[in-house]
């Protein structure tokens, strides 16, 4: 499907939509630079043979595209030990955590993840971007994947294919926020630490649940879907699209930037236009790959450290219900912050301006005691 790219900002916002389900899925690609992939990083492709998915299905060759940034140190046992994998939210990819926002708040020299200092890797989950996924042709017969298998995969990636026995840390946003909480529980001796940003270590409920089913019915109930074999933007996919991207922000940024009915008006026409770049069969199966995420039970496991940041103003981690405050007593080295939204905050989608939350990255890199030496390449 062919994919369009207006404005950066535009770009994030549409590839940020689906974190609205604690990541959601809008499929959407970013070109960053340009007409060209960020110059410093190195793409690279996995592949897995006959992949069994956790509910039997196979798929014969399965890839997993990344990226990397940096170069890997080798400790004196000739393990690397300063690598670092920052996991994308629903419906995006590692292209845009290789935008200029985030190079320069979060990546660039000096900054908390410096790549001069760290191995950075970018994975884009099964199911997004440039790995395997149902829009690259299989649409609804591609096989049904959850977290847990996005989990899977991406450990594969570092203990196989890498070759890295323990990362440094995790960094993850949204649904990659998700996938840290089943790192951290699954994996409990290959992570020194995990910083999962927005997100809640339980189950998704309640009106997280409730909007996705409506998203679903909107779309499977339009006929022009076709059983996923539909050829142009429909309905029910534009409505679902609208509807998101409503929820995904903040109330007060909200309030402030929709005063009258124009500025509504306004707001779903960008919406509507911004969802041609996605596509629907990849949003149901992102939608339906969280059902197995639940790491509550398991919290008081967790033997890495972990510093859980969320935002006062999301709506799909609302604060109010006190759930990562009351949750996090559970996590044996777990600390949290909550930061106070405002009318220059964005809510959940806060998340895809690091330039609001870069310096909580120092905090976590601090606690987690750094002292990697710097890499020269």
């Amino acid at each position: 499907m062919k994919r369009s790219f207006p404005k950066t900002l535009a770009l994030l916002i549409a590839a940020v939509i689906c974190a609205v389900f604690s990541s959601g899925a809008f499929a959407q690609s970013v070109e960053p630079f340009g007409n060209q992939e960020n110059p410093l990083a190195e793409q690279h492709d996995a592949s897995f043979e006959n992949y069994r998915f956790r509910d039997g299905e196979t798929l014969a060759k399965l890839r997993i595209h990344y990226a990397t940034l940096g170069q890997p140190h080798h400790n004196q046992a000739g393990e690397i030990d300063n690598a670092v994998l920052v996991l994308h939210w629903t419906g995006s990819d590692s292209r845009v955590l290789l935008t200029r926002p985030f190079m320069e708040s979060l990546f660039d020299p000096g900054r908390p993840l410096d790549a001069k200092r760290y191995f950075l890797i970018f994975a884009d989950s099964v199911g997004h971007g440039r790995s395997s996924k149902p829009s690259d042709g299989l649409r609804m017969a591609f096989p049904k994947y959850g977290y847990g298998d996005i989990v899977d995969l991406q450990h594969r990636l570092v203990t196989e294919t890498l070759g890295i026995k323990r990362l440094h840390a995790i960094l993850g946003i949204s649904m990659g926020a998700m996938n840290a909480w089943q790192w951290a529980e699954a994996y409990p001796d290959a992570v020194d630490g995990i910083m999962p940003v927005v997100s809640f270590p339980t189950k998704v409920s309640g009106r997280n649940l409730i909007w996705r089913h409506l998203a679903i019915d909107y779309i499977r109930s339009d006929p022009d879907w076709q059983d996923g074999n539909y050829q142009k933007p429909f309905r029910g996919w534009i409505q679902s699209y609208q509807l998101l991207r409503m929820m995904i922000d903040g109330v007060p940024h909200l309030q402030a930037n929709a005063p009258d009915g124009a500025a509504a008006d306004r707001f779903i026409a960008e919406a509507a236009k911004q969802s041609s770049g996605a596509d629907a069969n990849d949003l149901l199966y992102s939608l339906q790959a969280s059902a197995d995420y639940d790491p509550e039970a398991a919290l008081g496991t967790i033997r890495t450290r972990v510093f859980a940041l969320n935002f006062g103003d999301d709506e799909f981690n609302p604060d109010q219900l006190q759930i990562l405050e009351h949750l996090i007593t559970r996590v044996p080295h777990g600390t949290y912050k909550v930061q106070p939204g405002s009318e220059k905050s964005f809510g959940h989608l806060t998340m895809a301006h690091p330039e609001l939350w870069a310096q909580q990255v120092a905090t976590f890199m601090d606690q987690l005691g750094d002292s990697q030496p710097q890499v020269t390449r």
